[in-house]
């Protein structure tokens, strides 16, 4: 939105608990190793939104805050049982317009929330689609919980029925570019070869390195 007034950059997250977080990249990762690398990406994600123009930062929260969160971020405490009541709750807390990133696409640029919340001058939502068919960005010129009360979240189709949910609601809906989500090894080393200074780069050379040595 125009010169970032009254706007917020929210980030759903969990704090990186060995055995909560990148399940899926163990095998062949043990569970401290898989913490870490979240660890990084959650840092590489909240690196990039520090940088953009809204007026605040918010992390909603699983957990307890860590070295990984920089400063100028409020964090709230995520509320609700399944992921739609989280999200619902997490804009419901942020209180204003703006666009809302997760932890699984470190790769993000601050350019990409600048374009979402450029889009929100003309267009009500804005969604940015997922390689394996949800979704790694939402903004929203005037959120609702009904934008995410009982969206199927975490399925293939996910990035389909989110979108179908704004349109429902008579939002008009603009789109990002899509970006791979890292959850699973080949993930990962993908994201890692096409982006080799993030944080979550380093941490797969490191740890995805010694499976071929």
């Amino acid at each position: 939105m125009k010169n970032g007034r009254g706007t917020v950059a929210l980030v759903v997250a969990k704090a990186p608990v060995p055995g909560r977080v990148k399940t899926r990249l163990c095998p062949p990762l043990s569970p401290e190793e898989a913490a870490a690398v979240a660890e990084a990406a959650l840092a590489d994600t909240c690196d990039a939104v520090s940088r953009c123009s809204a007026d605040r930062l918010v992390v909603a929260l699983d957990g307890v805050p860590g070295p990984w969160l920089p400063p100028g971020f409020e964090v709230v405490a995520q509320r609700g049982d399944g992921l739609d009541q989280r999200l619902a709750a997490a804009w419901d807390d942020a209180g204003g317009a703006g666009v809302q990133v997760g932890m699984d696409t470190p790769q993000l640029q601050t350019s990409d929330l600048e374009t979402a919340l450029s889009l929100l001058d003309d267009h009500d939502a804005v969604l940015g689609p997922a390689d394996d068919g949800g979704w790694w960005a939402i903004a929203l010129r005037r959120p609702d919980p009904a934008c995410f009360t009982g969206v199927p979240m975490s399925t293939a189709g996910t990035g389909r029925a989110q979108h179908d949910r704004l349109v429902q609601l008579g939002l008009s809906v603009a789109s990002l570019r899509a970006l791979r989500d890292v959850d699973d090894a080949a993930d990962l080393a993908a994201v890692a070869v096409e982006h080799p200074r993030l944080r979550v780069s380093a941490a797969a050379a490191r740890f995805l390195g010694t499976l071929t040595s």
